[in-house]
């Protein structure tokens, strides 16, 4: 029986918009521009949907309303077959879930699930059988780390891949610097700028950020903060900031568009995540050119030597951190060899090889 043309099929589940709906959407684009027959299933009202409207993207939007509803994978199943498709990318946990039920309808469907966290998987049966079940052709970790945490919990080393997150290198590497950025914030064009753009979401760890910036303040009183982003632990962040008599010197910006603008603003670059994938956004401020600090945590290592292209320091460590603030806030000339190497070493993630790569590993199944 001949093979049946390759056409792909993206999903994902989420409403909102955070870096891995940022790399499923690299992905799609990348593929229709490499002549991939591909299309994309998202939930009406997600920030999904609100992209490919206003990008004029092929797109279905299907409600999903959880990892048992049948009804849901059904009318995926009925789209695929419909469509022809034969290659379901699933870019988070629920959509595996959701492609999972499709293909009990409709069997001839092979399936990739992508796994962006370096989180265990959670203890009940059906998440771990997920992820080690053979309707499951591949799992893509985007991180070393993360094939680590899956094969712990008992996925075969043959179903994973690793497929590095990308970033788009040259968007980055060739932004301007916002010139009324600091004006608008009330932040002296003289201060040195340490920020970090991450979800108010507890494995990104503010508490860390905010109590090393309290303890940096103290030396150099010169120091400013931002932090870039949205989440449900805003406001208690807010609060914190106010008890450590730093609220006059962090700025909380909220969700912003136009981030490669701001990441030129800035002098240092910190992302004090507890817990990591892999930490897109320490790509992104190292292809801009700025110097980066990180965690020893998930797949940071495997983006930062330590002292060659960055700085790393122990999770949950506000004492590190604030010495290492310290360290590059006091030596301008290591600021300027850490963001050099650092823009090189970021070329290596460009998307476009990410695209490349997914696109041999459909070519494989």
């Amino acid at each position: 029986m001949e093979n049946k043309p390759i056409k792909v099929l993206h999903i994902d589940s989420e409403k909102l918009w955070r870096g891995g709906q940022q790399q499923a959407v690299y992905l799609y684009e990348g593929m229709q521009k490499r002549g991939i027959p591909c299309s994309f299933v998202c939930q009406p009202q997600s920030k999904l949907e609100q992209y490919f409207q206003n990008h004029n993207l092929d797109y279905k939007s299907i409600p999903f309303s959880g990892e048992m509803d049948l009804m849901a994978g059904f009318r995926l199943s009925k789209f695929v077959r419909k469509h022809n498709y034969t290659i379901l990318i699933c870019h988070s946990a629920h959509s595996l879930s959701w492609g999972l039920i499709a293909k009990a309808f409709y069997p001839a469907l092979k399936i990739i699930g992508v796994r962006r966290v370096d989180f265990p998987l959670k203890q009940n049966p059906f998440s771990r059988w997920k992820y080690t079940n053979s309707k499951v052709n591949k799992i893509v970790a985007v991180s070393q780390k993360i094939k680590e945490v899956l094969r712990k919990d008992g996925v075969s080393e043959d179903k994973i891949k690793v497929i590095y997150s990308g970033i788009d290198y040259n968007k980055y590497a060739q932004a301007e610097e916002d010139s009324n950025f600091r004006k608008h914030f009330n932040i002296p064009p003289e201060a040195i700028l340490v920020g970090t753009i991450a979800a108010f979401a507890g494995h990104k760890d503010y508490p860390t950020f905010l109590n090393a910036a309290s303890l940096a303040l103290k030396n150099r009183p010169d120091l400013y903060f931002l932090a870039v982003g949205k989440g449900e632990l805003q406001k208690s962040m807010q609060e914190l900031a106010k008890e450590l008599n730093i609220a006059d010197k962090v700025i909380f910006t909220g969700f912003q568009q136009e981030v490669e603008k701001i990441l030129k603003t800035l002098d240092i670059f910190v992302l004090a995540s507890k817990k990591e994938g892999l930490g897109t956004s320490i790509l992104e401020a190292m292809a801009a050119g700025i110097p980066v600090i990180g965690t020893a945590s998930g797949g940071i290592p495997e983006l930062i030597k330590d002292g060659e292209n960055g700085l790393l320091v122990p999770p949950s460590n506000p004492e590190k951190l604030k010495d290492a603030i310290l360290k590059l806030a006091n030596s301008p000339e290591l600021r300027i060899q850490l963001a050099e190497r650092g823009k090189s070493e970021a070329q290596k993630f460009d998307k476009e090889l990410m695209v490349s790569q997914y696109i041999r590993l459909i070519q494989e199944l």
